[in-house]
């Protein structure tokens, strides 16, 4: 019956009729149409893009009271991808946010025909989401963990109660699934046109076939855009144009890089059944199988994501409408073999259509949404990677309330545009990353996987010299960093294979790297920090970083200073640490993700001064970080300087002779709380002074180590991280950082009048460690970050960071404990009396571990006592 389906493609696709029928469908679509009403001369907002996202942004910005908006599509509204959309809404997100996203856009699209009038297909069907494997299943178990907490329904059920829910299932491979009811499909075409018209009625014109050429800008600010129908001055732009969001984003006349490619899509659609399938039976999606299944008109439609995807318009090819790209069931044969051992009844199911359609992939598999980092007045909100309709409500509810309110009401850093570079913009980088990141949308992420294509893009200069010694290597922005090193004789392809949610096989290695910073001497190469340095003629340098950040940087010179870069409410937009080269010159060094973000933060807020002048020095630099005991021993060595407490006390910065090598800048600190220093080394210098350091350093035991030792230290002394632990809707307050806060330092700063409230009024939430007690790091689940925790029973916060304490012997997860009413659900302060009397329970996959809280800063967890000026560096982090 295989062959017989088989076939029956092969007759469809050959038969001559067929073809004919099909491309008259096509030649009559692309039909042009006549432009009945001008084109405004003005517009506060420009949307370019008639897709789901378009329409929903428009849609948001018009409800938050925002009424002279001008949307166009090249073609007709919902007339791309959209309109190929499969129609699935799907809550069973790994990422917070996205999460958060598709529950809005499942919510928003069952109450939009009621709005509006217009039927959008909507039906709530709920999906099963099948385990092939225990590993699948744990993922599994993660998610739904998640969705529960967050009010979502959904529950872990067997193989058996699948078939139940869906008769047509084969089980027999199956060793679970997960179940959520509130899942729904929709007609992607008509929920767009249904926001657009709620849109329209809102006052917001809509103008088809018109296509934008380019946007207008002067001085670094959008001020209109050109079209084929003439030229609209506006003062923000919004890049809703899916897969030529690349396109248009590079014809502007100030280049804006957004980082997104094309793949073929493909799925079948079918004649009904014999007894045609229910509209409401539950959608199947099997990522063992890498497909999914949904009825449609009585029969199914599936697709899938191939291990072997067809990118397609690297050259940037254009065309006005999408129109369905040519079929290819020998690429699909591996999707239709899946979808018959899944379903063997279907064999004798005849086929209606195999749609190969666009879709829209990013190099990390997370959307794009935000303002430019060049252009202000310029947002994106493109690259949904095929979940278009699952994300399409909440994602333009976000950019809505980003544009109108200044910033978005969660915190969606994850996907904000300025989390790449344009290193991530070259097309044959974005052609190679998306022919991996298609396939990873099925594939089983365990935690700490790392990105194959588009590697070694950013090294440092010592890269040869450390992978020679056995790095192994992950990416963070480009840059490839050391996760730890492979010591002789290990098998390096099998560890390097070794995936797990269990004990790692890293394990023991990591132990070695840690056992070595505490007791003797280690170096990591931490090249990738992003590095600015700031400086003036007079004083504008210091009265300007002042205002910025929320510490007080007028310090003796030579004094590094931890500081947040705080917004208006307080959040820490950078975590950092300043060091006061002269009276008139600062250095900074931010997390490494921070290299566009934190650039573009400070352009739009410093004067525009000719006497003040900022450059991005991180090509500039190699970091070493050289941790423990004996690196005073080590460093005063080479440099026949003394490095006594006295000399260089904590948090210090002095430019040295290291080796031959002169000019290196070095601070008394290492990120970790362990002693140490950071030494910043022009690049020239690098190989030469680290060559130095690991020769004087054999006698004191010294090896190199990597960014998981680091980690398991941080955490362990309850360092927090940005972009993990400390986000925009993040204030010191709240994770015990006040004392990088200087309220009455005698001049105002961004953040300020918040902080005042918080001190005033107390915290919604409090940054805590958890120490877990009864967990079996041999045979348990390991945490990884995500898990809920559970106060006396009830969801309190989720854990941002853990680590396996080798001092401990403990897992350590540091999370945020909010306190809600019992009765009201009305958010309450956080008082310590409130951390400190509760019981608490980490969820990990389903089953919860008792653990031990503590708040920062806690009393010595260590046998060794830590020093004062220890406990000063305990407030900071960068990775």
């Amino acid at each position: 019956m295989f062959l017989r389906l088989l076939s029956d493609v092969r007759w469809r696709a050959a038969n001559p009729r067929w073809r004919r029928m099909t491309c008259s469908r096509r030649s009559t679509s692309s039909t042009a149409e006549p432009h009945p009403i001008s084109l405004p001369a003005q517009a506060q907002v420009v949307i370019c893009g008639g897709g789901i996202v378009g329409t929903s942004v428009a849609y948001h910005l018009s409800k938050l009271g925002w009424k002279d908006i001008v949307l166009l599509e090249q073609g007709r509204l919902a007339a791309g991808t959209t309109r190929f959309c499969a129609g699935i809404v799907s809550t069973a997100r790994p990422v917070s946010i996205e999460l958060k996203m598709a529950d809005y856009s499942n919510k928003l699209y069952q109450q939009l025909e009621q709005e509006t009038g217009i039927k959008t297909g909507y039906m709530k069907t709920g999906s099963i989401s099948l385990a092939q494997t225990q590993d699948r299943l744990i993922s599994l178990k993660r998610i739904a963990s998640s969705l529960n907490v967050m009010g979502i329904p959904c529950e872990i059920i067997t193989p058996k109660q699948a078939a139940q829910l869906h008769p047509l299932i084969n089980i027999h491979d199956l060793v679970g699934a997960m179940y959520v009811p509130g899942d729904a499909l929709v007609s992607s075409a008509d929920v767009s046109l249904a926001l657009a018209t709620a849109a329209s009625r809102n006052g917001v014109q809509i103008h088809e076939r018109t296509s934008v050429s380019h946007v207008l800008v002067q001085k670094g600010r959008v001020t209109g855009v050109e079209t084929d129908r003439g030229q609209i001055s506006c003062q923000y732009f919004v890049n809703c144009a899916g897969q030529w969001a690349y396109e248009l984003g590079l014809s502007g006349e100030e280049q804006v890089s957004i980082p997104v490619h094309a793949c073929e899509h493909f799925y079948l659609l079918t004649y009904p059944l014999k007894e045609p399938l229910a509209s409401s039976i539950p959608t199947i999606v099997d990522p063992d199988g890498r497909i999914y299944i949904r009825s449609w008109q009585g029969g199914i439609l599936s697709g899938g994501f191939e291990k072997n995807p067809k990118p397609l318009f690297t050259e940037g090819r254009n065309q006005l409408e999408i129109q369905n790209l040519q079929e290819d069931w020998d690429h699909f044969e591996p999707l239709l073999s899946a979808l018959l051992r899944r379903m063997p009844g279907l064999e004798a199911l005849q086929i209606m259509q195999l749609v190969n359609c666009p879709e829209t992939f990013t190099p990390d598999m997370r959307c794009i949404m935000g303002e430019s980092p060049t252009v202000q007045g310029y947002f994106v909100l493109a690259g949904m990677n095929s979940a278009g309709i699952s994300y399409g409500g909440g994602a333009g509810k976000y950019l809505a309330e980003w544009m109108v309110n200044g910033y978005p009401s969660e915190n969606v850093w994850p996907l904000d545009l300025k989390r790449f570079g344009t290193l991530q913009s070259s097309r044959t980088f974005l052609r190679h990353r998306v022919m991996e990141v298609m396939p990873l949308i099925c594939d089983l992420k365990v935690p700490r996987w790392d990105f194959q294509t588009g590697r070694q893009l950013r090294t440092s200069p010592l890269y040869d010299r450390l992978d020679a010694q056995g790095a192994r290597w992950m990416e963070k922005h480009g840059f490839e960093r050391v996760k730890y090193f492979v010591p002789p004789g290990k098998d390096l392809l099998d560890l390097d294979q070794s995936k797990t949610f269990y004990k790692p096989d890293w394990f023991d290695i990591v132990g070695s790297e840690v056992k070595c910073c505490k007791e003797a001497v280690c170096v990591i190469d931490m090249s990738s920090f992003t590095k600015f340095e700031i400086s003036s003629t007079g004083d504008q340098a210091l009265e300007s970083l002042q205002y910025l950040f929320s510490n007080d940087l007028d310090v003796p010179v030579g004094h590094v200073v931890h500081t947040g870069m705080l917004n208006e409410k307080g959040g820490y937009e950078n975590d950092c640490s300043i060091a006061r080269l002269n009276k008139r010159s600062f250095f900074m060094i931010s997390p490494t993700d921070q290299q566009v973000h934190c650039w573009a933060w400070l352009k739009n807020r410093l004067p525009s001064n000719s006497s003040l002048a900022m450059e991005d020095v991180t090509w500039k630099y190699t970091a070493l970080n050289l941790i423990g005991p004996r690196a005073v021993d080590v460093l005063s060595e080479l440099s026949y300087a003394p490095i006594t407490p006295e000399h260089f006390p904590s948090l210090f910065c002095k430019e040295m002779s290291v080796g031959y090598a002169n000019g290196i800048r070095v601070m008394s600190i290492t990120h970790t709380g362990e002693p140490g220093f950071m030494l910043y080394i022009p690049i020239e210098y690098a190989l030469h002074v680290y060559n130095e350091v690991m020769n004087m350093g054999q006698k004191y035991g010294i090896r190199n180590a990597g960014y998981y030792a680091l980690r398991s230290l941080r955490i362990e002394k309850f360092f927090a991280f940005w972009g993990q632990d400390l986000d925009a809707f993040t204030t010191p307050m709240e994770c015990g950082r006040e004392f990088q806060v200087k309220l009455e330092k005698g001049m105002e700063f961004i953040g300020q009048e918040a902080l005042l409230e918080q001190k005033q009024n107390g915290v919604y939430k409090r940054f805590t460690m958890f120490i877990l007690e009864d967990h079996d790091t041999d045979m348990d689940l390991w945490p990884w970050w995500g898990e809920p925790i559970f106060r006396n029973g009830r969801y309190v916060g989720k854990t941002t960071s853990s680590a396996y304490s080798y001092t401990l012997e403990r897992h350590v997860c540091l999370g945020f404990v909010q306190h809600f009413d019992e009765k009201t659900g009305e958010e309450l302060v956080v008082t310590t009396d409130f951390i400190n009397q509760g019981e608490y329970e980490i969820d990990i996959a389903g089953q919860r571990f008792q653990a031990k809280a503590k708040l920062y800063p806690f009393s010595s967890l260590f046998t060794h006592r830590r020093r004062k000026d220890e406990m000063e560096l305990s407030g900071y982090q960068r990775e």
